[in-house]
């Protein structure tokens, strides 16, 4: 029988009893067996960060295409397939290519303890040692410091906004979590610094003080901002003048400058920055869905997809939607039982008209949809619940014909509705 990707996948989820277990030991000992691969890739930037490290990533792709290099991508998690998060020279990863890189890295592990997640960034930096590119991009899974991805040095690290997540992993403060992100300075690797809150700021320029990193950072090294609906950013090598973002939300704007930022910092000239901003592509960040199975079964509705799950995506999504022509907004969420639901939902509340709570499925952690619904009433949004989203689509179209449509609140659930209407 000839072996699948997903076939491995499967086998490599049950080398560890956990999904997460933060610790580089057993990162380290598979490279080793492989030859250190680590040490062969293209010159690599590495993003770490709680909102806006895909998006930033995009964006430098954008620019660095733009300037004609061939750039390899590695981000998590998948939406639709696997084979989204390893991008070879611009193109995602083939199924031959996958099923060979994963079949040598289950062998080369010998059975032994590993995460999911690291076994397989494992492969993905072996696929990079073995491809031709100009660049490697890598985006950190969860915090940085013991991310499995950090076992390279980079020639720039990025960290985009960081706020509170993943409490029970990286910490439950500001201060503790924004050291777990800066664990990715490198001695004397420059950094680009989104906007922080000043006691994450604090940390990060302690980090790089200590390793003597340069820090190129918002509202010191760099500004950025929307004026009469262009996108003005201002460095040391003076302004640029480019069309907004082709990513949706005011903070995409945030997002573009540190991308820009680090483009300048690599050569990038004005085409480049501009093609940054006009075709970094990024799906289930405000994505308007345009074809497919559920636009038709919408018929005169808008369908949108956001996969942000955490109070700050909340905020920006709120900002978006604020922004939007006048439409009345249904919300279609599902969550995981481990993100703060509240904290996610109490900025959208004054933007929407109602929300349709369900379970997402096939996911062990998800909240259920009768304690989504409860969340949603506690901050003062009219909720109900629905078996699936097809069920809480028909709901809202009985109601408002035209409405317009967001499922939302997870990065699993825009997965699940990606393959749904593929």
């Amino acid at each position: 029988m000839t072996q699948t990707s997903d076939a491995i996948l499967a086998r490599m989820m049950a080398l560890h009893p956990k999904i997460i277990d933060l610790t580089l030991d057993r990162v380290w000992r598979l490279l080793e067996a492989l030859d250190n691969p680590q040490k062969k890739l293209p010159p690599v930037i590495h993003l770490a960060g709680t909102n806006g490290k895909g998006s930033t990533q995009a964006m430098i792709r954008a620019g660095l295409e733009g300037m004609g290099k061939s750039v390899h991508a590695y981000t998590s998690p998948h939406l639709a397939r696997f084979h989204e998060r390893i991008r070879l020279a611009g193109e995602l990863i083939s199924e031959a290519h996958l099923t060979e890189i994963l079949d040598e890295c289950y062998a080369a592990n010998k059975g032994e303890n590993i995460t999911y997640f690291e076994i397989t960034t494992v492969a993905g930096l072996l696929a990079f040692a073995r491809s031709q590119a100009d660049y490697t991009l890598l985006e950190v899974g969860l915090g940085g410091r013991l991310d499995a991805t950090n076992v390279i040095t980079p020639e720039l690290s990025v960290i985009t906004p960081v706020s509170i997540d993943h409490e029970q992993f990286l910490g439950d403060t500001l201060a503790k979590i924004a050291g777990e992100k800066a664990g990715i300075i490198k001695r004397g690797v420059p950094v680009v610094v989104g906007p922080q809150p000043e006691e994450a700021m604090e940390v990060i320029e302690a980090t790089a003080a200590r390793l003597g990193a340069p820090v190129i950072a918002y509202g010191q090294h760099w500004h950025v901002h929307e004026e009469h609906g262009r996108l003005v950013f201002q460095d040391e090598n003076g302004l640029l003048d480019l069309p907004l973002p082709a990513l949706l939300g005011a903070h995409q704007i945030q997002n573009a400058g540190a991308a820009l930022a680090a483009l300048r910092h690599l050569g990038a000239d004005e085409a480049a920055c501009a093609a940054a901003m006009k075709n970094a592509e990024w799906p289930a960040r405000m994505q308007r869905l345009k074809t497919g199975p559920l636009v038709e079964a919408a018929g005169e509705a808008e369908l949108w997809l956001d996969g942000g799950h955490n109070a700050a995506a909340g905020i920006a999504l709120a900002d978006v939607l604020a922004k939007l022509p006048k439409r009345p907004t249904h919300l279609i969420c599902g969550m995981l039982n481990t993100k703060d639901v509240t904290g996610y939902m109490a900025p959208l509340a004054p933007q929407v008209a109602s929300l349709t709570a369900i379970s997402i499925p096939d996911e062990i952690n998800t909240l259920s949809a009768e304690d989504t619904e409860a969340a949603a009433k506690t901050v003062g949004i009219e909720a109900a619940t629905a078996e699936n989203t097809q069920e809480a689509l028909e709901a809202i179209l009985a109601k408002d014909p035209q409405a317009r449509i967001l499922i939302c609140g997870s990065l699993y659930l825009a997965g699940h509705i990606l393959r749904e209407n593929g």
